[in-house]
């Protein structure tokens, strides 16, 4: 099954909860080793690969990143799930 895709270029904003200041700056490292530039601060741009997003940090516990462009053949639950991926081994689960 392929994942949802609203729209040519961008997904529905992915959320995160329990988001320590460790955890956002292990995120930012994972995101960036994936080969995507990260602005610095609690939110900003995330841009490389066909990738454009935006994300935000309250700088307590929610992270929100919100993809507004990517390639065609990438679908949303597929970078969604990378992305979730990544916060579960920054998180240790």
């Amino acid at each position: 099954m392929t994942g949802r895709r609203l729209e040519e270029e961008g997904c529905r904003g992915i959320r995160f909860k329990n988001v320590t200041p460790d955890v956002f700056k292990c995120m930012k490292k994972k995101l960036e080793e994936y080969g995507l530039e990260v602005s610095p601060g609690n939110s900003g741009v995330l841009e490389g690969k066909e990738i454009v997003a935006h994300f935000t940090w309250d700088g307590e516990e929610h992270l929100v990143i919100e993809v507004k462009e990517k390639p065609w053949h990438l679908y949303c639950g597929a970078l969604s799930g990378q992305m979730r991926a990544f916060m579960r081994e920054c998180q240790g689960r």
